[in-house]
């Protein structure tokens, strides 16, 4: 069991909040210890919006994960293409891309195992078929492998930057540059593990994003993105540097917004890669989700 003593510093956070900060989970399962008696405060239970006191003693234990089994389910997904190599998906927002422990289905793998017979198995048992990965609320263009073959010859594209991946984002503010290259190293955030952000460490990865203005409106900017490396987070990170985080983003952005939205106003429209065994190259373009364009016909109507 943990125990740590609360000071100064976390003085008035709540109970639940200071517990996220500390453990890579989500704030639901967080509030499950909580209710199941996980933790402790001055050895009392205490409710989830509990306002901390400096000296209270925050105990504490985390359950050994329960191991996530894999079953198929009959999850909606817009399949744009496949053959029997593989298969181009536009993913939707809100679809976890594999199961976690915290997310033990209900993701899009779980709808590829009832869509797809074959799946490639170079990721691990957990993540069958997936190349690369869409954050939870970002929706768009993802490759699905169907066999180890295709996978290797996907993988090495992504990895030779030969696999063109584009993005379109709505943005804080005005942009000043018309185009622009951002490159910095990232890494995991000293302060929130769940979250990454730009470092100083040349020792971290590397993070290269070009991006280019589509349109200006008064308070926000329609952008395109290119990914030159493909890091966890990195076109919502390398926005939030640049001081123009993506309009929904509530963990890079902003926590109140003009929009009611679940997530971020990010998705993945265009991707081109070369065929693993034809080697035709192949290009697919997603049109925007219907909440991404009642956002800019607002923003339109308003201009």
């Amino acid at each position: 069991m943990e125990k740590i003593e609360i000071t100064e510093q976390e003085k008035g956070v709540r109970l639940d909040i200071f517990l996220t900060e500390l453990e890579p989970l989500s704030r639901s399962a967080i509030k499950n210890l909580i209710t199941k008696g996980n933790v402790l405060v001055n050895n009392e239970s205490k409710k989830a919006g509990y306002t901390l006191r400096v000296g209270d003693i925050v105990s504490y234990t985390v359950p050994t994960p329960v191991a996530v089994s894999l079953v198929a389910q009959n999850i909606p997904i817009d399949i744009v293409y496949q053959d029997s190599d593989l298969a181009v998906i536009n993913k939707q927002q809100g679809l976890a891309v594999h199961p976690s422990v915290g997310h033990p289905d209900n993701t899009l793998v779980n709808a590829l195992l009832y869509n797809f017979k074959d799946l490639s198995g170079i990721n691990g048992e957990l993540r069958p078929g997936i190349v690369h990965r869409l954050d939870k609320d970002t929706s768009g263009l993802m490759l699905v492998a169907k066999n180890d073959f295709a996978h290797r010859h996907l993988a090495q594209q992504i990895a030779e930057k030969t696999c063109i991946r584009r993005y379109i984002a709505l943005v804080e503010g005005v942009l000043k540059e018309t185009s622009g290259h951002i490159e910095t190293f990232i890494a995991r955030d000293p302060h929130d593990r769940k979250k990454m952000a730009v470092s100083k460490n040349p020792e971290d990865r590397i993070a290269i994003t070009d991006f280019w203005t589509i349109k200006n409106y008064e308070k926000y900017t329609l952008v395109n993105f290119q990914l030159k490396t493909g890091r966890t987070h990195q076109i919502r990170v390398h926005c939030q540097y640049i001081g123009h985080p993506i309009v929904g983003d509530s963990v890079y952005g902003y926590k109140h917004q003009a929009f009611k939205l679940n997530g971020q106003l990010l998705h993945s429209q265009y991707i081109e890669f070369t065929h693993p065994r034809t080697q035709q190259r192949l290009n697919f373009t997603a049109p925007l989700p219907d909440y991404f364009q009642d956002v800019l016909s607002k923003l339109d109507k308003h201009a």
